[in-house]
């Protein structure tokens, strides 16, 4: 099983390196193969209950580990493929540098979220969320437009002050466990772990809290939130879906780390009051925004944050089931928002603007990715028989578990606010009479086929998921420490 950790970091970097040299032709089906690879390997860590380790240790996989694996993996591969048709050049030099560019980050950008729940231990994941933040601001950038440009140096700059916290609660969390373990340790997770119970518990809050603020600025938690909606809104649709599906995930599976421990240390008063006040305050300013875009990626990055809020509220609730929907909401809102990105990428591309006061009829001028693009928000918005219903399902109910009454009814008043918001300008774009100006048809079949993936995963995870990814999710609430 080691030797599948290797492999999943290996190929994406390579593939990276020889998309820079390759003809355009070789880079599309190098990163086609590289994704539904690194995906398929992915899979097969599923049904293993061992945690897996390689390279003497410093790389390792638990249950936890591995849900965030599968989601970062699926999205690469669908990625890929709708990049496939998405990057279509003409017969200019430049024109096809960036493309060869473009490849290049792209899997480079999939190796290094991958990185992030193979690597053992705080130090080295916040290596490699920092190396996510590098390579993501370079993609924000790739357009070189003046809007591209504005994004990608707010984005670094936010992220960059959000990361030197995160360094900070690192920091504390080592001298924390120094008192147990001595001068000079590693940070690996099962000897913090396992001398949690020890830790002072001042050090520990003051390094959950640090670790909430600064790695939720990439999960994009009000009020670190700023340089989430300009940057999905300026980056190319492909890497706005890795964005809003993958990048924010693996920022919150590293405050789900600290979670960990500070459970074991401290219990889970603190840390679920913690993420209560961000999840709480990320739900309601997103419901509200979402109420007043015109910008059609704009719109989905607020649905993001929702997201973001909503999983800092289930983890609040501290219930095993609330945690087994927190980690399939995870799942699902990877495969709903990407489909949504590649349905709003199709639609941009064949209207040729992101306002929604300009876009009308999608549906009627995109007979395929038009109803797909209008499925993907209803699952974004929570409707049956899609994953997110099932997952916020499990997540209310483990709130009613705990007693937790009024807080259910509260997110389930805001996710309702934030539907009425989404459903409404999207069916305003989706629905209504098409211009005879526009000829129906789609842009690249590449673009439409990958919207399948996430539909049929998401039909999947909300009908009835796998016996072997409910095991594996409920040892991940496990591992999380969930009270019973």
């Amino acid at each position: 099983m080691g030797a599948i950790l290797v492999a999943i970091l290996v190929a994406p970097f390579v593939v990276s390196l020889a998309c820079l040299k390759v003809p355009l032709v070789v880079a599309k089906a190098l990163s086609l193969v590289s994704g539904a690879a690194s995906f398929g390997l992915a899979v097969a860590l599923v049904p293993s209950h061992e945690v897996t380790t390689a390279l003497s240790g410093w790389l390792r996989v638990d249950a936890l580990s591995v849900v965030f694996l599968v989601a970062v993996t699926f999205l690469y591969a669908a990625t890929a493929v709708f990049a496939v048709g998405y990057i279509q050049p003409g017969g200019g030099a430049a024109e096809v540098r960036y493309s060869r560019r473009f490849f290049a980050g792209l899997n480079l950008f999939a190796w290094a979220m991958a990185m992030t729940p193979i690597v053992n231990g705080l130090a080295l994941l916040w290596v490699a969320v920092e190396v996510t933040t590098v390579v993501s601001a370079l993609l924000v950038a790739i357009g070189d437009t003046d809007g591209a440009a504005e994004a990608a140096w707010k984005y670094v700059l936010i992220a960059s002050m959000g990361l030197g916290i995160a360094l900070l609660a690192t920091m504390f969390m080592y001298y924390a466990g120094s008192t147990v373990l001595g001068g000079s340790y590693e940070l690996f997770y099962s000897r913090l772990l396992g001398a949690a119970p020890r830790f002072p518990p001042e050090i520990v809050r003051l390094s959950f809290g640090l670790a909430v603020l600064g790695f939720g600025t990439k999960m994009g938690l009000v009020p670190v939130h700023t340089w989430l909606p300009d940057a999905h809104s300026e980056a190319p649709t492909p890497v706005s879906a890795l964005l809003s599906g993958a990048l924010l995930t693996v920022s919150f599976y590293a405050i789900l780390r600290f979670y960990q421990v500070t459970v074991r240390a401290i219990g889970p008063a603190f840390p679920r009051d913690v993420l209560l006040v961000f999840g709480l305050a990320s739900l309601v300013l997103a419901a509200l925004y979402l109420a007043s875009q015109r910008d059609l990626k704009r719109l989905l990055g607020y649905s993001s944050i929702e997201h973001m809020g909503i999983l800092a509220i289930g983890m609040s609730f501290s219930a095993p089931i609330a945690i087994v929907g927190v980690l399939l909401h995870v799942l699902a809102h990877a495969a709903a928002k990407s489909t949504a990105f590649f349905g709003a990428g199709n639609v941009i591309r064949k209207f040729g603007t992101k306002d929604m006061d300009r876009i009308q009829g999608a549906v009627g001028a995109l007979p395929l990715s038009g109803p797909m693009f209008l499925l993907a928000i209803l699952a974004l918005s929570a409707m049956p028989p899609f994953g997110i219903f099932r997952s916020e399902f499990l997540i209310v109910e483990g709130g009613l578990s705990t007693r937790a009454t009024a807080l259910s009814a509260v997110l389930i008043v805001l996710v309702t606010l934030a539907f009425f918001g989404l459903s409404w300008y999207a069916s305003q774009t989706l629905l209504t009479p098409t211009s005879d100006s526009v000829a129906p048809g789609e842009v690249s079949p590449w673009m439409a086929g990958s919207m399948v993936l996430g539909l049929l995963a998401l039909v999947v995870l909300g009908v009835h998921p796998p016996a072997q990814l409910s095991g594996l999710l409920e040892r991940a609430a496990a591992e999380l420490g969930a009270r019973r």
